[in-house]
């Protein structure tokens, strides 16, 4: 899944002119270590800019729901031999082993049915960011959400409160590696004030919508 090519950089341009209209729907992909407001600014962005005909890629994962989460919203919950089976018959425009035996991946024919009607935004990991941008090229922008410093990271996923100490370790240590991918991304946005990254990554989406 390592994607070692420099990425061509997209360039940006404004508004609610969404490129459905034109055509098939665009694709934004955003990715950033856990705990960096990622999946935050998607939600306000679709929340707050109806104009830009967002609708959220629905990911695959083998691990079982959590709290209210339902099949087919937050995403498609697979078993990990369904996973397996899927991988085989080369269903997956991405897909990572996370962990042993959690795997999380996007389908092709999901994305190619949504991007009909909207443009697709996609909440993924760099591995699986830097794999879509690499396969649609110039559709795609891929946004880096960046945390002001590794220390600012772990006093957030600390202050969630949901996870237990080394599982906040593991996540502070995976983190490390994925702001490694940063420069492999179209634009990156450091999210040290919440509205003014929100903002940023607004202005970005919407120029790269109407170029």
């Amino acid at each position: 899944m390592n994607n070692d090519k420099k990425q061509k950089k997209c360039s940006a341009s404004p508004q609610g002119d969404s490129s459905v209209e034109k055509g098939r729907g665009k694709l934004l992909i955003v990715s950033a270590p856990s705990g960096s407001g990622k999946s935050t600014i998607i939600n306000w962005l679709m929340k707050e800019h109806p104009e830009l005909r967002l609708a959220f890629s629905i990911s695959c994962t083998s691990r079982a729901p959590r709290g209210t989460e339902q099949n087919g919203v937050e995403y498609f919950f697979l078993s990990p031999e369904e996973f397996r089976e899927r991988i085989a018959r080369d269903e997956f425009l991405e897909y990572e082993e996370v962990y042993e035996g959690r795997f999380y991946g996007t389908l092709k024919e999901q994305v190619e049915r949504q991007r009909d009607t909207h443009n697709i935004i996609f909440d993924v990991d760099v591995k699986g960011g830097c794999r879509i941008k690499e396969h649609y090229g110039d559709e795609a922008l891929s946004l880096f959400i960046q945390p002001p410093s590794i220390d600012t990271l772990r006093q957030r996923l600390e202050g969630r409160g949901t996870d237990a100490p080394e599982v906040i370790e593991q996540r502070i240590e995976r983190a490390a590696f994925e702001l490694t991918f940063a420069p492999r991304f179209d634009r990156v946005v450091v999210n040290d004030d919440l509205q003014t990254a929100e903002q940023e990554a607004y202005e970005i989406v919407k120029e790269f919508l109407n170029s």
